[in-house]
C-alpha cells in the first residue's frame, strides 16, 4: 500500500509539478480583455495583402541626388541638350572625401581623417564656448536680480504688525 501511495505522488508530481516547473504557464490575461477571433485562412491572406501593399507604397521612389548622382546628371543633360550645370562648383562632402581617400589608400586616408576630427573638435569646441558664454550670462542676470532683491529689502522699512 505504502509503495502505491509513493508511486501515486511521483505521478502526480511529474505530470502536474514538474511540468509547471520546466514550462510554466502564463499569467492569465487581465480581466476585461477581449480576445481576438482567430483568422480564417482567407482573412490572413488579406491581411497580408494590404501589409505588402502598405509597405511597397511607403518606399521612396525618388531617393535623390546624394545616392544616385548618375541618373540625376542624365536627367539634367536630357532637359536642356546640354549638360546642366549648378551654380559654381560645389565642394566634395565629407563621405565623398573619406571614399576617395580609403581608395588610395593609408597615406591618404589619414590626412582626411585629421581633417574630419579637427572640424569636429572646432564645432564642439565653439558650441562649449557659446554654452559657457550664455551660462556666465545667465548667473550674472540671476545675480543682478538677487542683488536688486536685497536692496529693495533694505529699503523697505520692516513693518510690524501687532
Amino acid at each position: 500500500m505504502k509503495a502505491r501511495v509513493v508511486l501515486r505522488k511521483v505521478y502526480d508530481y511529474v505530470r502536474y509539478d514538474l511540468k509547471e516547473i520546466a514550462f510554466p504557464s502564463s499569467l492569465p490575461d487581465p480581466p476585461g480583455t477581449k480576445i481576438r477571433p482567430k483568422l480564417t485562412f482567407y482573412q490572413g491572406f488579406l491581411v497580408l495583402k494590404k501589409a505588402t501593399r502598405l509597405y511597397a507604397a511607403s518606399w521612396v521612389r525618388d531617393i535623390g541626388p546624394d545616392l544616385r548622382p548618375n541618373d540625376y546628371k542624365k536627367r539634367e543633360e536630357g532637359q536642356d541638350g546640354t549638360k546642366g550645370t549648378t551654380s559654381g562648383e560645389k565642394e566634395p562632402s565629407v563621405l565623398e572625401d573619406l571614399a576617395v581617400a580609403a581608395r588610395g589608400g593609408a597615406e591618404t586616408l589619414k590626412p582626411a581623417l585629421q581633417r574630419l576630427y579637427m572640424t569636429r573638435a572646432s564645432a564642439y569646441r565653439d558650441a562649449l564656448k557659446s554654452f559657457i558664454e550664455g551660462y556666465q550670462e545667465g548667473v550674472q542676470q540671476v545675480i543682478e536680480k538677487k542683488e536688486e532683491a536685497d536692496k529693495r529689502q533694505e529699503g523697505d522699512p520692516p513693518s510690524k504688525s501687532d
